[in-house]
């Protein structure tokens, strides 16, 4: 089956903040390809950390649920899929706003999306309230100039 990206790779997790770490790990291994500098890897791991912690505590409010991670390669190009299955997001605009939250109880809310916003060069949100919620984050990785 040819596919129109030069590599894929698809990783399901249950959400458990203990797999936050692996599916941040594995983006990152598998964004390596394109030898992205440190700094660019550490901007992928933020943002995918961020969006698995939100399908985790907002999407399944700490129930057990299945999040999704597709990636895609296209040229110098990592495209990230992360869903859920979850409650979904009433309304995209606010929940996008820096320090928006629906847990003040918890440490750092509120920049999630701002997060992601600032570290990828693009962010697509879609949800539907009851059937959950896809991230769609996209960066280019500048070619390696060095050596």
């Amino acid at each position: 089956m040819k596919t129109k990206y030069d590599n894929e790779m698809n990783l399901e997790i249950l959400s458990k903040s203990c797999n936050e770490a692996f599916a941040r790990i594995t983006v990152a291994a598998f964004a390596s390809g394109l030898d992205p500098t440190i700094e660019e890897i550490s901007d992928i791991k933020t943002a995918v950390s961020e969006a698995v912690t939100n399908s985790i505590i907002h999407g399944y409010e700490n129930n057990e649920g299945i999040i999704k991670i597709n990636c895609k390669i296209d040229k110098r190009k990592i495209i990230i899929e992360i869903s859920d299955t979850g409650k979904g997001i009433e309304n995209i605009d606010i929940a996008k706003e820096p320090l928006y939250t629906t847990k003040p109880e918890l440490e750092r809310s509120g920049m999630g999306f701002t997060i992601m916003e600032s570290f990828m060069d693009e962010l697509k949100i879609e949800s539907i309230l009851g059937l959950g919620t896809k991230v769609t984050m996209t960066k280019t990785i500048k070619e390696n100039t060095l050596g």
